[in-house]
């Protein structure tokens, strides 16, 4: 866990682990756009806009769909209505729903490619390995933020020890499975975060970080659940890039990238520790991958119904939809 990188020397600004790989994610989701674009002899340029329009409505959809699942947090009555707000919208803290940004971005994204005319099937599919490689290298970012992270696996010799005042810390002293020392906890009956242990201790520097330390021994190890998604999802990409290259349906690559995403993240999930949602003992986004498998299939059918051949991904009029 790195939430902070560095600083900017002679600044107030620093660089987060989770907004730098946000960052380059979307890098290199666009260089690998553009190239697919070139290799389908359509305008590699258009999908830079795209993959912009997907980086800002993708992070308000994820953002927003975070915030919904946990509104609680968000509406705290201890708090002033501006402190619940600006939590909110803080993105540097983590807490970004991926199926809630693909709701949102997909379809601004797909409306910007039919105003600029672009084979619609042919550009789901370059968009699909694109996707993959941006949840992949923004997983990298979850888990230096330590949230996203799996379940309990004492015994695990990868598991992982997040230190403390991570969100595995805080929810392991919630559950009452860690007994935090008493003097971590401020006057206000709550845990003390680093900086206000630091400054509690002033007057013994080092006594901050010696609690804090003998703090993160107590924590029990979790799954990097996160990691597992990075390996899936980029294994996924390189898969869904072999297939583009090859003669295909067109609109194919973005149904099996939905089919196999979908698989992935439900057996993912179960390696995580989530609420479940409806009748069953299944998690909000155990749902959503069934949805996106489903979807998926669907396309499938109907794009292989439709017909149409790209070959090696070489655009041809067939690809029109």
């Amino acid at each position: 866990m790195l939430q902070e990188l560095f600083r900017i020397p002679g600044t107030s600004i620093s660089i987060h682990g989770y907004g730098l790989m946000l960052v380059f994610g979307f890098i290199l989701a666009v260089q690998l756009a553009k190239y697919l674009a070139r290799r389908a002899k359509i305008d590699p340029e258009i999908f830079v806009n795209a993959g912009l329009i997907a980086l800002v409505t993708g992070v308000i959809g994820a953002r927003l769909s975070h915030v919904l699942e946990n509104l609680s947090e968000y509406t705290d009555p201890s708090r002033t209505a501006w402190a619940n707000f600006r939590d909110a919208i803080n993105v540097t803290s983590g807490g970004l729903t991926y199926y809630g940004g693909f709701i949102l971005a997909f379809p601004c994204t797909i409306a910007y490619g039919i105003f600029k005319k672009v084979p619609l099937r042919t550009g789901m599919d370059i968009m699909a390995p694109c996707i993959m490689i941006g949840l992949g290298i923004g997983r990298v970012g979850c888990f230096l933020n330590g949230c996203c992270y799996g379940e309990q696996c004492s015994n695990l010799a990868w598991g992982v020890q997040f230190p403390y005042y991570s969100n595995a810390y805080i929810d392991q002293v919630q559950r009452h499975e860690i007994v935090p020392d008493p003097k971590v906890i401020g006057d206000d009956g709550k845990l003390m975060s680093p900086d206000d242990l630091r400054a509690h201790f002033k007057s013994t520097p080092g006594e901050a970080d010696k609690l804090m330390a003998s703090e993160r021994q107590k924590v029990i190890k979790v799954q990097p659940a996160e990691l597992y998604s990075t390996v899936t999802a980029l294994l996924l990409a390189g898969l869904l890039v072999a297939y583009f290259s090859l003669p295909h349906v067109p609109g194919n690559v973005f149904a099996l990238m939905c089919m196999l995403e979908g698989m992935s993240r439900f057996l993912l999930e179960m390696l995580r520790v989530e609420p479940p949602v409806g009748p069953l003992p299944l998690s909000l986004s155990m749902w959503l991958g069934i949805g996106l498998m489903i979807s998926g299939a669907i396309l499938w059918f109907e794009f292989s119904r439709a017909g149409g051949r790209n070959q090696g991904g070489q655009s041809i009029a067939t690809a029109m939809a």
